[in-house]
């Protein structure tokens, strides 16, 4: 992974199906962010675009695609914003939908949602 030292830019990235943010510099994933929440529900398999389990769409934002495979994003998903949360990472402030097997993690029955993540910007 690349070393800021500081100098990173950070963006807000808002989960819609839960209104939970958390902030993502620009030198990680959208799924380093959700895992750093550090709560039970976001699924994290490989990290690699290979196992599809991170699948998200973008409503809203500007990111960078790093590689994904063909098995589990079409061009034709890519070019809606249906993207793997692995394989991107942010340009912008970001709005997600959490969709497939991630939507049924996250949102899955009996789970309550606490309080939003404070973001402190400097």
């Amino acid at each position: 992974m690349n070393s800021c030292a500081g100098t990173c830019l950070r963006y807000t990235v808002t989960i819609q199906d839960t209104n939970e943010t958390f902030e993502v510099n620009e030198t990680q994933t959208i799924l380093d962010g959700m895992a750093a929440l550090g709560r039970k529900g976001i699924p994290s398999g490989c990290h690699g675009g290979g196992c599809g389990i991170c699948k998200i769409k973008v409503l809203d934002g500007e990111y960078q695609s790093l590689p994904m495979s063909r098995k589990h994003i079409t061009p034709e998903d890519e070019a809606d914003k249906i993207v793997l949360a692995c394989r991107i990472r942010p340009c912008s402030a970001i709005v997600l939908q959490v969709i497939g097997v991630m939507k049924k993690s996250v949102l899955r029955r009996g789970y309550t949602l606490g309080a939003p993540v404070e973001i402190q910007h400097s």
